[in-house]
């Protein structure tokens, strides 16, 4: 028997529940699944071109670890014109996803002991992150503030963990789809600023916002924001696995190293389809946006008329909705699997977003608008047969 067979800080940590909940839900016959961040188009047809070119002129050898500097130029380029910001190209490293990209900035910034903030409902993977590089999480719980972090609670919890190293702000949000102002962004990078800490800032769904402009903190703060951004839901290339890191030149010297011996570096054709999306897919997210758009306001409004109750949809793919309180008597985790089961319609409950999220389910709209209007044929039957 082997004595401390594995690492504790992995021990800590379990397998998604929502993939677990996901691959539960399968198994049950006719059912319509609204679980996952996935959108249901296809990858546009000129990147997909790129790669088969790159792959029939034999690329297919080790790439630089940060990428090539032609693609890190061009997502530079890309994110400043549709952003204002101000990135070189050397301030940017090409990841594996933002997934990759979230764990390479957390080891690289992470010591055993310090504290990473996380306003709450939010996507489990920046606090499994955090557990894995001996870090702790502090979740601020967002709900009674329109699921916006404010200045004032930020500093009672700087005030509160004088070990805070980062901050984590994921918007638009997942779960919730809301997002920050410029001016709301203003007021927590002076709180930020002040007390020194880095903000790591999750932007993968910035070009899904239904009105208004994006804005990002990195533009009011850039010494201490390490923005995280990818391809997968912008240009619907989630299996393609490409992210990227922006940040300050002392950061990005040192996240190479980890992202290097993290991945050695992206495959070498799949860069090559993410140079054509970021010099010549500028507006490939637009027709996913207006369609987005139609079936966010359809399932909004049809779960407004079954009794739930929603954050503001302000953009990425998401309705984040409270469960009506004839369901008072059952929990996130009963409710969902009674749906599931009853309705054969599968959502993810709020619970598995954090503190704030106990009496919510997360819908996500990127389906067809049929399985969505069946959906919430379904949902709106269930909720009048349970009311009777």
């Amino acid at each position: 028997m082997l004595a401390n067979k594995f690492n504790h800080q992995v021990e800590k940590i379990a397998v998604s529940d929502i993939r677990q909940f996901d691959q539960e839900a399968s198994q049950i016959e006719g059912i319509i699944k609204l679980t996952l961040g996935e959108p249901d188009f296809n990858t546009p047809e000129h990147i997909k071109q790129a790669a088969i070119t790159a792959i029939n002129n034999n690329q297919s050898h080790y790439a630089p670890n940060p990428g090539y500097m032609e693609l890190r130029q061009a997502a530079a380029d890309y994110y400043n014109q549709k952003f204002n910001l101000h990135y070189r190209a050397d301030q940017v490293v090409t990841t594996l996803g933002a997934t990759e990209g979230i764990a390479a900035a957390m080891q690289t910034i992470m010591n055993p002991g310090d504290k990473l903030l996380m306003p709450t409902p939010v996507f489990p993977i920046y606090a499994a992150s955090a557990s894995v590089n001996h870090a702790e999480t502090v979740m601020i719980d967002t709900s009674e503030d329109n699921f916006i972090l404010t200045p004032e609670k930020l500093q009672v919890a700087l005030d509160t963990n004088p070990e805070t190293k980062a901050l984590v702000l994921v918007y638009p949000s997942n779960p919730t789809g809301v997002t920050y102002s410029r001016e709301q962004l203003q007021a927590l990078a002076a709180v930020a600023k002040k007390a020194g800490i880095w903000v790591l800032c999750d932007e993968v769904y910035a070009e899904l916002l239904y009105q208004g402009q994006h804005y990002s903190m990195s533009e009011f703060l850039f010494d201490q924001v390490i923005l995280i951004t990818g391809l997968s839901k912008s240009h619907a290339m989630t299996g393609w696995r490409v992210g990227f890191l922006l940040g300050p030149d002392d950061f990005i010297n040192e996240v190479i190293k980890s992202h290097q011996y993290l991945v050695t570096a992206s495959p070498d054709n799949v860069l090559y389809a993410a140079l054509e999306a970021m010099q010549h897919g500028q507006n490939d997210s637009k027709a996913m946006l207006t369609e987005y758009q139609v079936r966010r306001d359809y399932v909004a409004q049809a779960l407004n008329e079954a009794g739930f109750e929603l954050a503001s949809p302000d953009g990425a793919f998401y309705i984040f909705a409270k469960i009506p309180a004839i369901f008072d008597d059952l929990d996130g985790w009963q409710f969902v699997r009674l749906l599931a089961r009853e309705a054969r319609v599968a959502l993810i409950p709020g619970l598995s977003f954090g503190p704030g999220g106990e009496r919510y389910v997360r819908l996500s709209y990127a389906a067809s608008m049929e399985n969505l209007q069946e959906a919430c044929r379904r949902i709106k039957e269930f909720v009048q047969n349970y009311q009777n």
